[in-house]
């Protein structure tokens, strides 16, 4: 196995964990809080969506990846967390739509990288968190499993079963 092979493993693992935690999940399943201070679903793949289309077209512009809805990534970042919904909020099938043309995308970019493409140095602000692009495409499934997790515990509230 590559090193490039491992990355898009890793990408393929974490998207079918985000799917498996939410696939029993309703639309207002995913504006459900654990605690009054923790972010919902909703944000979170909103979040990681906005994250990943941005980390990886920073560093590899000619990725093709889908338009965002407009003022999406400015309702899923950092400064948003703990926004309560619906307004500005996507369906369950709008987020899992738009996850699976971003992370197609990803895969898509990464086809066309060779192995020491992996090691060439970020530029900009993922440069301080992700110092190579390999480290940064790890990073992009890293993060989703990370925030996907979190919706274990609100599995756990709604009373639905078990997944993992």
């Amino acid at each position: 196995m590559t090193g490039k092979d491992a990355i898009q493993s890793a990408l393929a693992s974490t998207k079918s964990y985000l799917e498996c935690y939410v696939g029993d999940y309703t639309d207002a399943d995913l504006l459900v809080r654990p605690v009054p201070t923790a972010n919902h679903a909703a944000w979170q793949i909103g979040h990681i969506i906005a994250g990943e289309w941005y980390m990886v077209s920073s560093q590899l512009p000619d990725a093709k990846y889908p338009e965002l809805p407009a003022g999406f990534a400015e309702t899923h970042d950092n400064k948003n967390a703990g926004a309560d919904g619906p307004a500005g909020f996507l369906t369950k099938a709008e987020y899992l739509s738009l996850f699976d043309q971003v992370r197609a995308a990803t895969l898509a970019a990464i086809a066309g990288l060779s192995d020491a493409d992996l090691d060439r140095p970020t530029t900009g602000g993922p440069a301080a968190y992700a110092p190579t692009l390999g480290k940064l495409l790890l990073l992009a499934a890293d993060h989703t499993l990370m925030h996907a997790a979190q919706f274990s515990v609100v599995r756990r509230k709604l009373g639905k079963p078990i997944v993992f």
